[in-house]
């Protein structure tokens, strides 16, 4: 393929501004999926995409367009597109940046309904810090509540260009979506062709997937030179050689190709079935003639911990394998093996948000058949003891005693909200209550302001997200980046459920929310927790004493009663004795249950203290 006729590009926009469906119809158009098979949302494969409609892992496809020469004397030519499709959510940031580093260019796009928003800026900003040519497109035109011209002047103010070079398309209707492909061939420039070994070559590997059969398959998007079937190739960084078992294109489903050569995204077949070798960011390269690695990428760091433990110890290798063969798909969360007295084995788990624990969750559930415990979300610590030594705290059931602790740090993150206006007299004393330091305020256009602070990270999980969509209708959004860490005054708060404490519930708050929060948790779990055959009770404990508690109502089983039919014959004294024959079974009951507590309670609680 002559480099001259491949652009390579992505669509970065805010989470539900519109971007699957642009992809879904640039797909038609082209011709690249006929339209008799088309569905919505085409490139999110995974059941949890559909189901959510959101993105969650980037999906590279390869388009061809023929593209109408605006000189008489040139020939029409064919051109190829390597669309990435990229997620909206800030939880899949990293995702994002994986594929801006494989392109040239980038469609920012902006709902013509809702105008600029604050992940738009953030995404924006690692497409200019990458160098890519930003194509402004405004989509969902054709919606009644479509603000066009408003938006225009915001997307030219915030580029600094003229809004007539902004684009206007419809992913619903399809309406603009072929200008938008020939000024993606005019605006966004053909890759770069290096001058390189002969015979050698280099890729760059921007994501990987496991198969059982062809072991990791790895996407690469090609720098120099050209790779094909049956070669001896090399991981730069891990130093793995291999043989390429094959290469190929996505069209979206992998197509096999003879070769794919400088300037193409596509995949290699390794038949590497070892984990640990394949690396985002490793450079795959010739054994024979090896050329320097390229720059790659920064490892992911963990925003959210949480530890995870299967509800059977016998499936504990079940467990470890399953988490193996997910990273293969998603290297943004960590994992190592942690022990625990009461949960037994487990791992803790490093996540970039809360979305994406709740999303590996449901898949190890989901894809593995694994019924899981999950502790409430965490983040780090560092906390000196009174023995003068510093730790560092993951799991808030490792969070040492109130008593113990001299002095705590915890993350802090910086934080840019963009809200209509009326609504910042309502996010004031809501942002006061989660402890944020306000920055900077200021116009945002057509009514609208931006807010720069400064909160803890741990006031940031604290319902944040559900609140500030419920006090702003829905309207505002949220950016946010890790800080520097500083000091903290938290607490530990323990639930005990039947007189025995639950490590996954336990949870690190802030002291001068140390008894709304015992009270908030304890009536969530009353509410959710089945019943049993027993009374029992859910307390919260913190500073060395029971804080809150609510009691659980046993199951209403009388002995005189069989069926629907009251127990006859004999006289009073026989009937108290069979009463109280059952009370003392009761009692022996209640002093030696344990209550197992089941997956779905520990999702609910989960979903109901965190969900974003």
């Amino acid at each position: 393929m002559d480099i001259k006729f491949i652009r390579n590009f992505s669509i970065i926009a805010h989470i539900d501004h519109g971007k699957s469906t642009l992809a879904d119809r640039m797909l038609e158009v082209t011709g690249t999926i006929e339209k008799r098979k088309m569905k919505d949302q085409v490139l999110d494969s995974m059941e949890l995409e559909r189901e959510r409609g959101i993105t969650i892992k980037m999906q590279p496809v390869r388009m061809l367009w023929h593209h109408e020469s605006l000189n008489q004397n040139e020939e029409q030519k064919s051109y190829v597109l390597n669309l990435i499709d990229t997620p909206g959510h800030i939880d899949f940031s990293y995702e994002v940046s994986r594929a801006l580093k494989a392109v040239e260019g980038s469609i920012l796009l902006v709902d013509a309904t809702q105008g600029v928003q604050a992940q738009t800026l953030t995404t924006l900003q690692m497409a200019r810090d990458l160098g890519l040519v930003i194509i402004p497109v405004i989509s969902k035109i054709d919606s009644p509540l479509a603000r066009i011209d408003e938006v225009k002047m915001e997307v030219a103010l915030l580029l600094d260009i003229d809004p007539d070079t902004i684009m206007l398309v419809s992913g619903r209707t399809g309406e603009g979506v072929k200008d938008l492909l020939s000024e993606i061939i005019k605006r966004i420039p053909a890759p770069h062709e290096h001058e390189i070994i002969s015979g050698s070559g280099r890729a760059l590997v921007f994501d990987f997937k496991y198969d059982n059969h062809r072991g990791v398959i790895v996407y690469v998007r090609v720098i120099d030179g050209e790779f094909k079937k049956g070669e001896s190739l090399l991981f730069a960084v891990s130093s793995e050689k291999f043989i390429s078992l094959e290469v190929g294109t996505f069209s979206p489903e992998e197509e096999i190709r003879e070769k794919i050569g400088t300037g193409e995204i596509g995949y290699i077949v390794t038949g590497i079935k070892k984990p640990g070798i394949a690396s985002v960011g490793d450079t795959i390269t010739y054994t024979k003639k090896p050329l320097e690695a390229l720059p790659g990428y920064m490892n992911p760091k963990p925003v959210v911990w949480a530890s995870v433990y299967p509800e059977s110890q016998d499936d504990f290798p079940n467990l470890k394998q399953a988490l193996s063969r997910l990273r293969l798909s998603d290297s943004s969360f960590s994992y190592e093996e942690e022990s625990s007295g009461t949960l037994g084995r487990g791992y803790r788990c490093g996540f970039l948000g809360m979305l994406h624990l709740e999303i590996i969750v449901e898949r190890l559930n989901r894809e593995f058949n694994l019924e899981l415990i999950v502790t409430m979300p965490s983040i780090t610590y560092k906390v000196m003891v009174r023995n003068g030594k510093e730790e560092t705290i993951y799991s808030p059931h490792l969070f040492p005693d109130d008593g113990n602790v001299i002095k705590v740090l915890e993350p802090w993150v910086n934080v840019k909200i963009i809200t209509p206006s009326v609504y910042t007299s309502f996010l004031m004393p809501f942002l006061y209550e989660h402890e944020a330091l306000i920055k900077t305020t200021e116009n945002f256009g057509d009514n609208r302001s931006s807010i720069d602070l400064e909160m803890p990270l741990r006031e940031l999980m604290r319902n944040f997200f559900d609140d500030m969509k419920s006090l702003t209708s829905g309207y505002a959004s949220i950016s946010y980046e890790i800080g520097d860490y500083r000091p903290a005054d938290v607490v530990r708060m323990d639930i005990i459920v039947a007189n025995e404490a639950m490590p996954a519930f336990c949870r690190v708050v802030s002291r001068r929310r140390v008894e709304d929060e015992a009270k908030a948790q304890v009536e969530k779990l009353q509410k959710i927790i089945p019943r049993q055959q027993f009374a029992f009770k859910i307390q919260a404990k913190a500073l060395g004493r029971i804080i809150s508690s609510e009691s659980v109502s046993a199951y209403r089983k009388d002995v005189l009663m069989h069926g629907s039919k009251v127990v006859g014959g004999g006289d009073v004294s026989r009937k108290k004795k069979l009463l109280e024959k059952q009370k003392k079974g009761k009692k022996r009951m209640q002093s030696e249950a344990k209550i197992n507590i089941s997956h779905e309670v520990f999702l609910k609680m989960m979903r109901s203290s965190n969900d974003k």
